[in-house]
């Protein structure tokens, strides 16, 4: 069962890259056809930035990596790619996306797009504080710095042209929520959890708009995914041994998310010729956890890496007891997904978002 329904993922995977590819052949004007991919947000999308700032949240070692190319760890919360190495691939613009830290991230990287992403981050500085990461203001400005080398490379017109014609992908605020407000519940002291919301959504609005001013014309957000069935948030309420999900904590989850889809087409329709999307992972990896069986999964409730409860960064090491088979495990970690389930998001948004897309930017 499980082999075949991985099987079935990749054939669904094929044919939407024959789907593609079948469009550009009949007709340019109607592929989504992106210069480059400029990546902000957490962990889901640090492709390795955290490696090179002095914090404790890194995945610069084994096990992680161990099913990219090279079997080497790269700084990705993962075992293998992310989301906007996925979809970098599926678009035809490059295998992965490097972080824009990295020393050797060549020329043609910076053309063709790069993460500014930071694990431990939010749209909460408070969030970043606490975890000595960069916050969502420090990525912008490593965005301007972005721009001053791709103004050096391009020149200043085809500069602008390349970022206008970017796709965008923006994931955060999972950190905000259970540091800051479920396990140190720094800011429930302030906020209601509506309250709280309504604050992270004015912090991402103000991120979109800045980006904006700086040339970027389509942006993709995530909203939250199920937060309570996180491994180390059921760990966090001391679910042990039965493994139940948190619906008080899913429930919040999806309530941001309404808000979250509301705001982006008013924000869009304020941004003349941009196009802001909203990226439900909730619902796919909500999908797997119930129903993990039909999607060739077998554990939900705790990670591949070690016991599954706790371990993550640090905690995850090469002396870490690893499960036998990643692919069928939700999570690799106790908080961040597995390759396969990230196959398996990106998978719902090319079919949620491509319609969307189709016509290019």
């Amino acid at each position: 069962m499980a082999t075949t329904s991985k099987n079935i993922l990749f054939i669904t995977i094929l044919l939407l890259i024959m789907f593609l590819t079948n469009i550009k052949a009949n007709d340019n004007s109607t592929i989504p056809k992106f210069s480059s991919l400029l990546i902000f947000g957490d962990s889901t999308v640090d492709t390795g930035n955290n490696n090179y700032i002095p914090t404790l949240l890194k995945a610069n070692r084994l096990p992680y990596g161990k099913d990219f190319p090279g079997h080497t760890p790269t700084g990705r919360f993962s075992n293998g790619k992310l989301v906007p190495d996925i979809i970098a691939t599926l678009l035809g613009i490059k295998d992965s996306v490097p972080a824009f830290l990295d020393p050797n991230v060549s020329d043609q990287d910076i053309v063709t797009g790069v993460s500014f992403a930071s694990a431990g981050t939010g749209f909460d500085d408070l969030t970043a504080h606490i975890s000595n990461v960069i916050s969502i203001s420090g990525q912008i400005d490593m965005f301007n710095d972005y721009i001053v080398r791709l103004t050096r490379i391009l020149g200043e017109d085809k500069a602008k042209k390349n970022i206008a014609e970017s796709l965008v992908i923006i994931s955060a605020a999972t950190n905000d929520f259970s540091i800051d407000y479920y396990d140190i519940p720094i800011r429930r002291l302030l906020f209601s959890v509506s309250g709280y919301q309504d604050f992270l959504l004015s912090k991402l609005q103000d991120l979109i708009e800045k980006i904006y001013e700086l040339g970027c014309r389509n942006i993709m957000v995530a909203g939250l995914p199920p937060v309570g069935c996180l491994p180390i948030q059921m760990t966090a309420k001391f679910r042990i041994p039965i493994r139940t999900c948190l619906e008080e904590q899913n429930s919040d989850a999806r309530a941001y998310n309404e808000k979250l889809g509301k705001l982006l087409p008013e924000i869009q329709a304020k941004l003349n010729g941009s196009k802001v999307l909203y990226a439900d992972i909730y619902k796919p990896l909500n999908k797997l956890i119930q129903d993990p069986k039909k999607y060739g999964f077998v554990e939900t409730t705790k990670g591949c890496c070690g016991t599954g409860l706790l371990e993550v960064s640090f905690l995850c090491n090469v002396q870490t007891p690893l499960c036998a088979n990643a692919s069928q495990y939700v999570f690799f970690d106790s908080i961040h997904p597995s390759e396969a389930t990230y196959k398996f998001i990106t998978q719902s948004l090319i079919q949620d978002l491509l319609p969307k897309l189709i016509g290019g930017p």
